[in-house]
C-alpha cells in the first residue's frame, strides 16, 4: 500500500518534475487531439483534468494521466460515426461511468497478473515507438504528429514512411537545436559541477536554450530559423468570449442512441486495459517500489473521464509516455502530475504566445532520451540470460507494440507466457524414470499432487510409448487430484493395452477418491470404486490402494 505522506514534502523534486511532464505533454496533447480527429483544445483540457482531477484521487506517485494515442483510432472512427463530437462526449461520459462501476467491483485487480517480462516488453516497445516517432521533429518534419503510442496512423501510414520522408524536409536549424538539446540533457546527468544544479530539471535548460537559440536565428535573419510550422501551436483566446466557443459541452439526447453505448463500452474497456498496463509499469520504474492500488485508479479515470466530457475533453488514460518522463525527471510523489496539470492550465490561460515559441525539436530531444531509457540494451541482455521461457514473452511483447500498438503486443507477450506455463504444467505433471533389476527393468511414473485435464495429452503419450512385455509402476502417493479423464486413461491401458501386450501395471498409493476443487463434500468427489473395476484392492487406513504386479 502507498505510503501516506504529508502532500508537498518533496515540493522542489516535485515541481521541477513536473515542470518537465509540463513541457512533454503539451505538444503530444494537442497532436492527440489532432490525429483524433477532435478540436485541438480538447486534448489540453484532457491533459489538465488528468494531472489534478486523477493525479489528485490516485495513489500512484508516478504515473501521469492525460490523452493516450492508444485511443486515437476509436476516437477517430466514434466521431465520424456519431455524427458529432458533443455527442462522442456523451459516449465518454458513459465509458467513465463504467471505469468507476468496474473500480468499485474490484476489476483493477487484473493487474496483478500481467507477468513481468511483458510488462518489460511493453515498456522497451514504447521505447523504441517514442524514439522513431520523435526523430522526424529532431530533424525538422513534423508531418508524423499522430500519436505517441502506436505504429500503424488512421493514415494508412506507418512510423517508417514518416522516417522515410525526413530525407526530403531536412531542417538545418532543427537539427542544430536538437543536437543542442540533447548533449545538454545529457551532461546535466554526467558533469559533476552541473550536478548541483539538480534543482533545475535539465529539460527545462534545453527548452530554454532551444526558444533563444530560435530567438536569435530570426532576429539575425538566418537560414536555420524554424518556422511557425516546426514550433508549438497553441489556441490562443482573444477574449472571453471566443474561450468559452472553444469548450464543449456532451449532448444528451444521443443518450437513446445504442451506437453511443457501445463507443462508451468501447473506451472503457480500451481505457482500463491500457491504464492498468501503465499503473503495473509506473509501480516497476518507481525507485521506492511503491505499491498502487489499481481499483482505487480505476475509480479516479473514471472520476476523471466524466469530468473531461463535461468540459469537452477527450477520453484519457494513465500514459506512459509521460510517466515515463515524470519517473526520470524524479518525481516524489503525484504533487508532480498535479503540478503538470496545473501549468497546463495556466499556461493556456495565459502565456500562450510564449509557449508557442518552443520549436518541436526541442521536445524531440527530451523525448528520444525517455525512450533511450526503456528500451536499454541493457533490459534485453537481462531477459536473454535468463532464458527462453522469459526472453520469448518479452522480445514478442516488444516486437507486437512497436509493430502494431499496445494492447496486441501485450496480448501477444501474455499468450506465449500462457502457453509456456501451461507447457511446464504439463511437464510436471508427472516424473519418468527406467530402473534396471536383474529380472527387468521397471519403469516409474510417479504423478504430481495436482493431475488435471491438461495433462492429458503427456500422460497418455508416455502410456502409448511403454513398450511391450513392460514392468510399470504408477505411483499416487503424493497425488491429492486426479481428473476423471487421467483415471479413464489409466484404466483403459491398464485393462486393455497391458494385457495385450503383456504389460504388467502395479498402481500404487492411489486413494478410494479425489476431492474436486479440494471440497470435502461427498458429492464433489471422484470415486474409482464407483466408476472403475481395474483395480483389486487392499485398504491401507481406509484411502490408501496398493495392488502387486499379478504373478
Amino acid at each position: 500500500m502507498s505510503k501516506k505522506t504529508n502532500l508537498f514534502t518533496h515540493f522542489k523534486s516535485d515541481f521541477a518534475s513536473g515542470l518537465v511532464v509540463f513541457l512533454v505533454a503539451l505538444p503530444l496533447c494537442l497532436g492527440i487531439a489532432m490525429a483524433s480527429g477532435a478540436p485541438l483544445f480538447s486534448g489540453i483540457i484532457s491533459g489538465i483534468i488528468g494531472g489534478i482531477v486523477v493525479g489528485y484521487l490516485s495513489q500512484s506517485q508516478i504515473s501521469v494521466s492525460g490523452p493516450a494515442a492508444g485511443l486515437t483510432a476509436i476516437i477517430l472512427t466514434a466521431i465520424t460515426d456519431l455524427g458529432a463530437f458533443d455527442v462522442f462526449l456523451t459516449a465518454v461520459f458513459i465509458a467513465g461511468l463504467i471505469q468507476l462501476g468496474l473500480g468499485f467491483l474490484k476489476a483493477g485487480s487484473i493487474s496483478n497478473y500481467f507477468p513481468t517480462n511483458v510488462i518489460e516488453g511493453m515498456l522497451a516497445g514504447i521505447g523504441v515507438i517514442i524514439i522513431m516517432k520523435q526523430l522526424p521533429h529532431a530533424f525538422g518534419y513534423d508531418a508524423d504528429f499522430e500519436g505517441d503510442e502506436a505504429f500503424l496512423q488512421v493514415s494508412d501510414n506507418n512510423t517508417f514512411s514518416a522516417l522515410f520522408d525526413v530525407i526530403n524536409h531536412l531542417q538545418l536549424g532543427a537539427i542544430l537545436i536538437t543536437l543542442i538539446s540533447i548533449t545538454i540533457l545529457i551532461m546535466w546527468d554526467k558533469v559533476p559541477a552541473l550536478k548541483k544544479l539538480k534543482l533545475v530539471p535539465g529539460a527545462l535548460v534545453a527548452v530554454i536554450i532551444g526558444v533563444l537559440l530560435n530567438e536569435f536565428f530570426i532576429a539575425s535573419g538566418s537560414s536555420l530559423a524554424i518556422g511557425k510550422e516546426h514550433l508549438v501551436s497553441l489556441p490562443i483566446p482573444t477574449s472571453v468570449e471566443e474561450f468559452k466557443a472553444i469548450i464543449v459541452t456532451p449532448n444528451f439526447a444521443g443518450i437513446m442512441n445504442p451506437k453511443v453505448w457501445v463507443v462508451g463500452l468501447t473506451i472503457a474497456i480500451v481505457a482500463s486495459i491500457e491504464t492498468l498496463l501503465c499503473i503495473e509499469a509506473s509501480d516497476r520504474m518507481d525507485v521506492h517500489k511503491r505499491f498502487t492500488n489499481t481499483n482505487v485508479e480505476l475509480k479516479a479515470q473514471g472520476i476523471g473521464n466524466i469530468v473531461s466530457s463535461l468540459l469537452g475533453g477527450l477520453p484519457m488514460t494513465s500514459v506512459v509516455v509521460r510517466s515515463s518522463a515524470n519517473n526520470a525527471a524524479g518525481a516524489k510523489s503525484k504533487l508532480s502530475a498535479i503540478i503538470h496539470g496545473v501549468l497546463l492550465l495556466v499556461s493556456v490561460l495565459t502565456i500562450p504566445f510564449l509557449l508557442n515559441k518552443i520549436p518541436l525539436a526541442t521536445l524531440a530531444a527530451v523525448l528520444i532520451l525517455v525512450g533511450y531509457k526503456l528500451a536499454k540494451p541493457a533490459t534485453f541482455k537481462h531477459f536473454w540470460h535468463y532464458g527462453k521461457y522469459q526472453f520469448l514473452p518479452f522480445i514478442a511483447t516488444f516486437l507486437g507494440v512497436v509493430f502494431t500498438d499496445l494492447l496486441k503486443g501485450v496480448a501477444l507477450g501474455i499468450a506465449i507466457s500462457i502457453v509456456f506455463i501451461l507447457r511446464g504444467n504439463l511437464k510436471r505433471a508427472y516424473s519418468f524414470r527406467k530402473e534396471e533389476y536383474v529380472d527387468g527393468d521397471v519403469i516409474n511414473i510417479d504423478l504430481a499432487q495436482e493431475v488435471s485435464f491438461l495433462n492429458k495429452a503427456a500422460i497418455k503419450l508416455t502410456l502409448a510409448n511403454i513398450p511391450e512385455n513392460s514392468k510399470v509402476v504408477i505411483n499416487a502417493h503424493d497425488t491429492v487430484y486426479i481428473a476423471h479423464d487421467i483415471l479413464d486413461l489409466i484404466h483403459e491401458f491398464k485393462s486393455t493395452r497391458a494385457v495385450d501386450e503383456n504389460i504388467k501395471v502395479k498402481l500404487k498409493g492411489f486413494k478410494k477418491e479425489y476431492a474436486l476443487e479440494n471440497s470435502a463434500e461427498t458429492q464433489n468427489h471422484v470415486s474409482i470404486e464407483h466408476h472403475y473395476d481395474f483395480v483389486k484392492r487392499e485398504v491401507v487406513e481406509k484411502k490408501v490402494v496398493k495392488e502387486e504386479f499379478p504373478e
